[in-house]
């Protein structure tokens, strides 16, 4: 997919980053991700993976919509939530899309009336929205895309089963799981709810 088919906000803050075309990793996903394809995606560290996730959520969700969260992207702590929201902020000027950072070092209470308020991008880790979540805090009935950035961290503390528990609360919903590599536990989320997911990777 070229960045001429992208929304025009969208473009042009690509463009005052200097991001003019799409990098080898962008060019063989996006178009797929844009498709509703569910994906496993192995790529090295500053391949793009990051960026991707923020276009293709712009990208899909376009506006805000109602209170319910639209879009929900799972990292591995407060500092990686942070640091994605400034990326989200930066690329989605123009739009009025709402972005809400869920983790475990800010009031529970707060975030969950704050959420309860109305967002469309959720960045959470994976304890925190599980709090929330069994607090009826956030209504993922609406949820279009759930999203796990840099994968790795899933495998410490628990939070592979975390993020295995959110699948359980979702109708229909397109999966994108972002790793480094390919990790052997990936196998059960593809006989479950990842069970049609591709498997794309670059070098």
């Amino acid at each position: 997919m070229s960045f001429k088919k992208i929304i025009e906000p969208l473009k042009d803050n690509l463009q005052r980053n200097q991001i003019v075309e799409p990098n080898p990793l962008q060019a063989k996903i996006l178009s797929k991700i844009k498709g509703g394809k569910s994906m496993f995606v192995i790529a090295p560290d500053n391949s793009g993976k990051t960026t991707s996730i923020v276009i293709s959520v712009i990208n899909k969700l376009k506006e805000a919509f109602e209170d319910a969260p639209r879009a929900l992207i799972f990292v591995k702590d407060k500092e990686e939530s942070l640091k994605l929201a400034d990326l989200f902020n930066t690329y989605k000027r123009g739009t009025d899309l709402r972005v809400y950072c869920a983790y475990d070092e800010h009031n529970l209470e707060l975030q969950r009336e704050e959420i309860y308020l109305g967002t469309d991008i959720v960045i959470a880790t994976p304890k925190r929205l599980n709090r929330i979540f069994y607090l009826n805090g956030i209504n993922l009935n609406k949820l279009q895309m759930c999203i796990v950035e840099d994968a790795e961290f899933l495998f410490r503390n628990n939070n592979f089963a975390e993020v295995t528990r959110t699948p359980e609360s979702i109708s229909r919903c397109q999966y994108l799981v972002f790793s480094d590599k390919f990790d052997d536990r990936f196998e059960r989320w593809q006989e479950t709810f990842m069970h049609l997911a591709e498997t794309v990777k670059i070098k």
